[in-house]
């Protein structure tokens, strides 16, 4: 069996290996790889694997933006630190999961339910609809409020607060609702992840914003959707030609 590991903690990528190693010593290890820009890079490049373990946080952000690279036509063994309630979510048609810190039990009881799925009619590969899944079952742990640094002080900042979130030169803005503006240690990718899409709707590559930031909406060229934001000074934000539908159909919810 061809084995692909993406894990972003050396010595947890190490145990890993070692214990498929003992479990069976004819596994072949084909990389480890430690960040989503890395991994979407290799399934581009190379063939498909037998089985990925795949944490789910990574240096550079969520394992889940893999996806919307790629797609992966093998099964997936997710790792993971969260917690029993939260992990229920990785039950989701064929996904399967290690509980951070996994044994070699773990290890066994993870290749019984691969070779039931194999024995079976279930689809092995894992799509991004299950990925989709996944995050909806996990909407109970959405954020509720960032940290921010201001001089020498910290400061907690409520998402309920927040109008927008937008990326500029490789950071990331928070524009509140009191016309304050932060810098958060987090790419506009992880935070699209991590807060509730009822409220917040990603309309291109630079702009994550909440529904009451909007002002007005008027039509723009080529089928597109130009908004007026709250506390935003930007005259040109721009909503995606393939986000018009999405974005019509959320505000319709």
């Amino acid at each position: 069996m061809k084995i692909l590991i993406i894990e972003d903690e050396v010595l947890a990528a190490k145990r890993l290996v070692s214990l498929l190693h003992e479990y069976d010593p004819g596994f072949e290890i084909l990389d480890t790889i430690d960040a989503v820009k890395s991994a979407v890079k290799w399934f581009l490049n190379n063939g498909t694997p037998d089985l990925v373990f795949m944490d789910v946080q990574l240096g550079d952000g969520l394992s889940f933006e893999i996806f919307d690279y790629c797609q992966i036509r093998c099964p997936i063994i997710f790792t993971t630190a969260f917690d029993h309630y939260a992990i229920r979510a990785f039950k989701v048609n064929s996904i399967d999961y290690l509980l951070k810190p996994f044994d070699q039990d773990d290890i066994r009881r993870a290749f019984e339910k691969l070779t039931k799925i194999r024995g079976s009619n279930t689809p092995a590969q894992v799509t991004k609809p299950d990925i989709e899944e996944v995050v909806k079952l996990l909407g109970g742990r959405y954020k509720t409020r960032f940290i921010v640094k201001i001089g020498e002080h910290i400061h907690s900042v409520q998402v309920k607060d927040a109008l927008f979130f937008s990326s500029m030169e490789k950071a990331t803005f928070m524009q509140t609702d009191h016309n304050k503006r932060y810098i958060i240690d987090y790419s506009l990718e992880q935070v699209t992840d991590a807060l509730d899409p009822i409220d917040f709707f990603r309309i291109n590559r630079k702009y994550l914003i909440h529904i009451n930031a909007i002002q007005d909406i008027v039509s723009y060229s080529n089928s597109r959707l130009k908004i007026k934001l709250k506390n935003c000074d930007d005259q040109l934000v721009i909503v995606s030609r393939d986000k018009v539908q999405d974005f019509k159909k959320w505000l319709d919810r």
